[in-house]
């Protein structure tokens, strides 16, 4: 989760980002567009989905793992729970 107004700010642009592309591709089928662009669009749709995934793991690793003196066995178990599921 953003914990700074800005990472917050920023989170909730690229998601309202993210709903435009989805609401485009629900558009497009309905539109019966070729496959081709729907094939483009799913691709650039799975790239921001990741790209959020990724700066909120990244975030989520900086303050749980850097913990003083150090991170408990559960937020480490916590943390590779949520790796685990973002690589399948």
């Amino acid at each position: 989760m953003p914990h700074t107004a800005e990472d917050k700010q920023r989170a909730i642009t690229r998601l309202r980002r993210i709903r435009g592309q989805a609401e485009a591709l629900e558009r497009a089928v309905q539109a019966g567009s070729d496959c081709a662009p729907i094939l483009q669009q799913l691709a650039a749709l799975r790239g921001a989905v990741h790209g959020l995934m990724a700066d909120m793991l990244d975030s989520h690793v900086r303050e749980t793992l850097a913990q003083e003196p150090a991170p408990t066995p559960e937020a480490v178990d916590e943390t590779l729970a949520l790796l685990r599921s973002y690589l399948k």
